[in-house]
């Protein structure tokens, strides 16, 4: 796919995965229209891709409703024309044991990380495959091929967006219409502070920062930054890959798994 003179709409475009992809897009030459839940950041940063002379327009987005994310493609195809690369990128995580997790609080992270992507999925495809070309990158994470204990809506909701992409995929072979899945694992962004956004009546306390450092010696592995995974993204992109794997250690917990369905081992977590 042919990127340059062409409009890319990326949400959870104010910060991390999303806002290196809104950077990286435009230096391939396309139009970029970010939107994002944290209006204040967002404005911040349109100004200052539009002050460097970049093809860029901001819409405040929760991907959680339906109707927004309508708004979200009539405002790009109002700006722009068309829609020639949808990344549905924005995310959150909130890690507790599944057996606490409020109703409320599976509500939140089910809506942005699953319900976002079949959203944007169900209402950008249509006008990608009426045009002929296009192409849907859905996020979902390492998060979704493999689990952990203390994130289970996490990982309900990544699982959700690799079988969503894949079925997606198979379903829009042969339309001139492309999908990749995005499974990121450790990157350096707030996606650990991500309850900053969350609905005020969740009673969440204000994130403590993270530092990547002490990500990456909880984690054993070593945080990516953001531009090296947009630019995967672009390859992938163009080259119409359907799996984006960021980080090495992923392939290996991912054969662990299969190895433990095929011999019906029960799940154990391992780091």
């Amino acid at each position: 796919m042919l990127l340059a003179d062409r409009t890319a709409v990326v949400t959870g475009a104010a910060s991390g995965i999303g806002l290196a992809l809104t950077e990286r897009l435009l230096a391939e030459g396309m139009s970029v229209v970010m939107a994002d839940i944290e209006t204040d950041r967002l404005d911040q940063e349109c100004r200052r891709l539009t002050d460097d002379g970049a093809a860029v327009t901001a819409v405040p987005c929760d991907v959680a409703d339906a109707a927004q994310v309508a708004a979200l493609r009539d405002a790009a195809v109002s700006a722009y024309g068309a829609v020639h690369l949808l990344c549905n990128n924005a995310g959150v995580a909130s890690g507790r044991p599944n057996h606490t997790t409020r109703p409320e609080v599976w509500d939140w992270v089910v809506g942005v990380n699953l319900l976002g992507p079949a959203y944007g999925c169900s209402l950008f495809a249509p006008l990608m495959v009426e045009q002929g070309e296009g192409h849907i990158v859905n996020t979902a994470s390492e998060a979704g091929l493999a689990s952990t204990p203390m994130l289970g809506s996490y990982h309900a909701t990544k699982y959700g967006v690799v079988g969503l992409s894949e079925s997606l995929r198979m379903e829009l072979e042969g339309t001139g219409v492309g999908v990749s899945c995005l499974c990121p694992e450790l990157v350096d962004t707030r996606i650990f502070e991500s309850t900053r956004n969350a609905p005020a009546e969740l009673g969440f306390k204000p994130p403590a920062h993270v530092p990547v450092d002490q990500l990456e010696q909880f984690m054993g592995s070593k945080a990516m930054n953001p531009a090296d995974v947009a630019g995967q993204v672009v390859y992938a992109v163009q080259a119409d890959k359907f799996w984006i794997i960021t980080h090495q250690v992923t392939h290996q917990r991912v054969a662990r798994r299969h190895a433990d369905v095929e011999q019906f081992r029960n799940p154990t977590f391992r780091p």
